[in-house]
């Protein structure tokens, strides 16, 4: 999955718990949101690391 998946199925598990007072499914939505912006991240690192590769093997 993606980490933009991840952030939006993170907020709708965040908003789910809090209509229904569901704290861990508010947790669980918190952390699915959190993974979704490390995954971003770490992809953002990843195709700067390609692009330096591709500039020095020009």
């Amino acid at each position: 999955m993606s980490g933009k998946t991840d952030k939006v199925k993170g907020r709708i598990k965040e908003a789910a718990g809090a209509l229904t007072d569901d704290d861990q499914l508010r947790a669980e939505g918190k952390t699915d949101q959190a993974v979704g912006k490390v995954k971003e991240v770490v992809q953002t690192a990843v195709d700067k690391v390609k692009d330096v590769k591709k500039k020095l093997t020009e």
